[in-house]
Parts: C-alpha cells; structure tokens; sequence
C-alpha cells in the first residue's frame, strides 16, 4: 500500500517545493533584478524621503491641490474595533464600497458630490471619475478631463493663471499603455508634485 502512496506523496511534496516555494523566490528575484523600481513598489521619493508611491492615491484635500477619484476603502474604528470607518486610500484594506447602482446611500453620496463639483465649477460637465470609486480604492490616476475641470479651483486657490494650470495638465497626461491599452490619464500625485514645484518658481 505503501508503494502505491508513495508516488502520490513524492509529486504533492515536490510540486509544492516548485509552485509554493522555488517559482515564487526565483520571479520575485529576477522582477527585482530587472525591475527594481517597480518590484520597491513604485516609490516616490523627495528629498531622501518616501512621499507616496505611483501606484497608490492619496486623499488630497486642500483647495490647492488636484484630488483623485473618491476611495471606498476603510478602516477599523479606534473606538469600536467590530465597525468601520471611511479611510480613503487604506492599502491594507483594498476594495470597493460594493454598494450596487439602486443603493441609496450610494446614489446620495454621488448626487452629493455632483452638486459639490457643479458649484465648484458652474456650468460644466462633471468627469464621471470624480464621482465614482475604482474596485481598488487605490487608483492613483484620474482622466485628463477630471483634471482639467479642477483648474479653475485650483488657480483660484493658488492665484495662478489658469492656461499656466491647463499647459501643466497636459504636460502630465499619459497616454495609453503602446498606444492601445488603457485610457489617457494624469498621475494625481505627479502633478501636484509638479504644481508645488511651479509655485516654488
């Protein structure tokens, strides 16, 4: 009986050591080797210090900055671990609000966020990406059109001439993955690192 298990035993015990230990050592070493940039998690660095990663947003709020998509990610409450609380781009705790589309406090929220941005910028169309979260909650990046509509708040906030802020914009619009994968689209936290810069000037 033993002879007939041992096969069996030999291959679970030899396919875990491939799959489950030697597959993943040898990708994650040739990724840092080939790609260390990335494989560090896209770090972004200034002044010999992390300040966010390429990857993932950040929940920039200041009238004189550029703000992201919303994030739906939360985190424990400090005063009742069983809750949660809202924790805008919370890396540890990925996902989305898994509110469906006839959901009520989904549907106030976004209604809420429209006639914020209407007021903000009367008379324009809002970007649909500045209303609604991304599956992640992560997403670092918005649209071009997302990032021009906050111009006038933002040159307003910085005394900045508007066609100064709509040059940068399109200075920051990256295009799609060889040209045909993805959307064109605006790193959120490269280009309010680049609108401090300017300010700076």
């Amino acid at each position: 009986m033993l002879r007939q298990f041992r096969p069996a035993l030999v291959m679970i015990v030899a396919f875990t050591a491939i799959t489950g230990l030697l597959y993943p050592l040898a990708m994650t070493g040739l990724a840092g080797m080939l790609f260390p940039r990335q494989a560090a998690g896209s770090l972004v660095m200034e002044n010999g210090k992390v300040v966010g990663s390429a990857l993932i947003g950040q929940n920039f709020t200041s009238e004189r900055y550029f703000h992201g998509r919303p994030s739906a990610t939360v985190a424990p409450d400090p005063a009742d671990p069983s809750k949660t609380v809202p924790a805008p781009y919370n890396a540890a705790n990925s996902g989305g609000s898994n509110l469906g589309p006839s959901n009520s406090a989904l549907i106030g929220r976004v209604r809420n966020d429209v006639e914020r941005l209407k007021a903000e910028n009367p008379g324009q169309q809002v970007p649909m990406d500045l209303v609604t979260t991304s599956g992640s909650g992560l997403d670092p990046d918005i649209s071009p059109e997302a990032a021009l509509f906050q111009v006038p708040r933002v040159a307003k906030a910085r005394q900045f001439s508007e066609d100064v802020l709509r040059e940068l914009v399109a200075n920051h619009v990256e295009k799609p993955f060889f040209g045909i994968i993805g959307e064109p689209h605006v790193n959120v936290l490269a280009l309010n690192r680049a609108l401090d810069a300017l300010s700076k000037k």
